[in-house]
């Protein structure tokens, strides 16, 4: 309690006074939808009509017991996974290259930054114009190439939908990683290496033991910020896909959006985001378990 107060007394309050305005207001965005989905989860709000009552846990045992509750978070954990993977692998082969290159280096990072500068709607719609079956570029190309006998059309095909989108998705994150992991490759000194190879370790050892262990930090890092963003991610599968076909796209934010604005049930709907925001808490508990102990090797 002492070891409290006096650190109390250390805070500078005149700083804590000018970042206090900006303070309140991240609180109020975070807490007030957090703390009005809790409380709407245990009611029977629905959109349509004006009283509802307090049902307790029957959302949460309706929304449990439902079929399409765990189809949705099968999709969400394979689309999160995947993506993911996907990434990091893209993003570090990238990088890799990059900081070998001797020249131009920056020219070729700046092109392949160009998916993560647009906006999301952006580049959904530019997706759909191109994978489009009747005008778009690339089922036209593959049945002009001879691939195809057909135009496919691979946002209505239930299974080529989610690998189609799973690409996308890999393509537009991808730059992040790359951009990341190339500014903490420029940051290993090339003494380490040279001391490697001086004490006989061959180009692997070097890599896993010189390499992977300066970037792992911050690929952590990033796989923990794009674990949360991917997982909570709407607007990119909703826009090219809807969902469809047939659910193989819809997700867990995309199967609450359905429930409380197509059937306007806000309390399931409401539910459904509280078990969300619980998987995402336990998962990046794991990840910052992990992280934690990288940090204690590392020193």
């Amino acid at each position: 309690m002492y070891q409290l107060k006096a650190q109390i007394k250390k805070l500078d309050k005149v700083g804590l006074l000018f970042i206090l305005p900006s303070l309140l207001i991240v609180l109020l965005l975070l807490i007030y939808p957090v703390v009005s989905s809790l409380y709407f989860s245990l009611t029977s709000k629905n959109l349509i009509k004006s009283n509802y009552d307090l049902v307790g846990f029957q959302n949460f045992i309706f929304v449990l017991s439902s079929k399409e509750f765990y189809e949705a978070l099968w999709v969400s954990v394979k689309w999160t996974v995947l993506s993911i993977l996907g990434q990091v692998l893209v993003g570090f082969i990238a990088a890799l290259a990059l900081n070998k290159l001797p020249r131009f280096s920056g020219l070729f990072r700046v092109l392949l930054i160009v998916p993560w500068a647009f906006p999301t709607i952006v580049i959904s719609f530019t997706w759909k114009w191109l994978l489009n079956d009747v005008s778009g570029v690339i089922p036209n190309m593959l049945t002009m190439l001879g691939f195809t006998n057909t135009n496919i059309d691979f946002l209505s095909n239930s299974t080529l939908v989610f690998g189609t989108v799973l690409f996308i998705n890999i393509w537009f994150g991808a730059p992040l990683f790359m951009v990341n992991i190339l500014s903490a490759l420029k940051t290993i000194p090339n003494e380490q290496y040279e001391a490697a190879a001086m004490d006989g370790a061959n180009a692997w050892q070097s890599f896993t033991h010189i390499t992977i262990r300066h970037i792992r930090s911050v690929i952590g890092l990033l796989v923990v910020l794009r674990t949360i963003w991917v997982f909570n991610n709407f607007e990119l599968l909703f826009l090219i896909t809807g969902g469809g076909p047939s659910g193989k796209t819809t997700t867990l934010p995309i199967y609450a959006y359905k429930t409380g604005w197509g059937l306007m049930q806000l309390g399931t709907a409401s539910s459904i985001t509280i078990l969300l925001l619980v998987i995402l808490i336990f998962v990046s508990l794991i990840y910052f378990k992990i992280l934690d102990k990288w940090e204690r090797e590392d020193r």
